[in-house]
């Protein structure tokens, strides 16, 4: 920093205030500021910026080894957020998400001085573990998370799920069958609450939920099981990935989507507009969510107010042709 203050004519102390981004230096003194470290190849040393303000600048994320779609996608827009705000991610990725690999991520991760963690943890076992976290340490669930435990930034799934029942219900359908996702995923469950709830306050007796494991080949073994029921109509199904499954094995089974059969899916993969026929289906803003838990966590280390409050993400849902009225 000495050299580079020399070089552009400049004091100690005004090159520390160019480097934090102080508005008190004038444009042309910013400029040779700026040439100078350009010539030096000078970059602030974030280990020993660390020492002095007692901050790192750099988050941790605990996430899990998967390819579903709203996860990573949580994870991207957790990344392009922490960048905007001037901050670096280490991400401790995990092969099961029990209490002790939780547990050993988030301590992994305090080791290496992060100045705060989210944790993108949808499965109760990864719930129950945040429980567990040591007092003080900020840290942030997203998209699922221990219910008054943690502050949580999330899609409102039961919301998700009313919206898709109702809508297949005002098209006529007598009743909504439902695909549900693993039984201990807390985002299944509230889509479970949501279909439920609608179907019980329209005076309709809720099917049995048939699960699934979020895969097409999961919903494309319970598709046939629906197919081989003429009574089913409408099936609100928990993901997309599942409902492509559901889809070919209506197909498979001679049953006309929607003429015979509407199905409505959720997440709003980049590929439902173009699932034969194209996917009516409830929309996730990952990115925003990623974004919201990423000031959430922010929010709560700069804040005295705890808990800092939830940020929650309205779904939406997105109708295509896949669903229409009961023949």
């Amino acid at each position: 920093m000495s050299d580079v203050a020399r070089l552009a004519g400049v004091s100690h102390q005004t090159v520390s205030r160019v480097i934090n981004g102080s508005q008190h230096v004038r444009d042309e003194t910013r400029e040779r500021v700026l040439l100078a470290m350009r010539q030096l190849d000078y970059r602030p040393n974030s280990v020993a910026r660390a020492l002095v303000t007692g901050r790192s600048r750099t988050l941790g994320v605990v996430s899990f080894d998967t390819v579903l779609h709203g996860p990573a996608s949580t994870l991207f827009g957790i990344e392009r957020a922490a960048h905007e705000a001037g901050y670096f991610i280490t991400i401790a990725s995990l092969r099961a998400l029990d209490r002790a690999s939780v547990l050993d991520a988030v301590e992994r991760l305090r080791l290496q001085g992060v100045d705060g963690i989210l944790v993108i943890a949808p499965q109760e076992s990864a719930a129950r573990a945040l429980m567990q976290v040591p007092a003080g340490l900020p840290l942030v669930a997203v998209e699922a998370g221990p219910a008054d435990a943690v502050p949580l930034a999330s899609v409102d799934q039961f919301a998700g799920a009313a919206a898709a029942t109702r809508h297949l219900l005002e098209l006529g359908h007598a009743t909504v069958w439902h695909v549900a996702g693993p039984a201990d995923w807390l985002e299944a469950q509230q889509r479970i609450a949501g279909w439920r709830a609608t179907l019980q306050e329209a005076g309709v007796t809720p099917p049995e939920p048939l699960v699934g494991d979020w895969s097409a080949t999961s919903g494309y073994q319970l598709g046939h099981r629906l197919a081989e029921r003429a009574d089913v109509t409408a099936i609100f199904v928990a993901n997309d990935q599942m409902a492509l499954g559901v889809l070919r094995a209506l197909h498979e089974a001679g049953r006309a989507i929607p003429g015979d059969v509407s199905v409505v899916g959720f997440d709003d993969i980049p590929e439902a507009p173009f699932f034969m026929p194209p996917l009516t289906t409830v929309r996730q803003d990952f990115d925003e969510m990623g974004r919201r838990g990423l000031l959430l966590l922010l929010d709560t280390m700069e804040s005295a107010q705890w808990p800092p409050p939830n940020r929650v993400v309205e779904p939406e849902l997105v109708v295509r042709a896949s669903t229409g009225a009961p023949r």
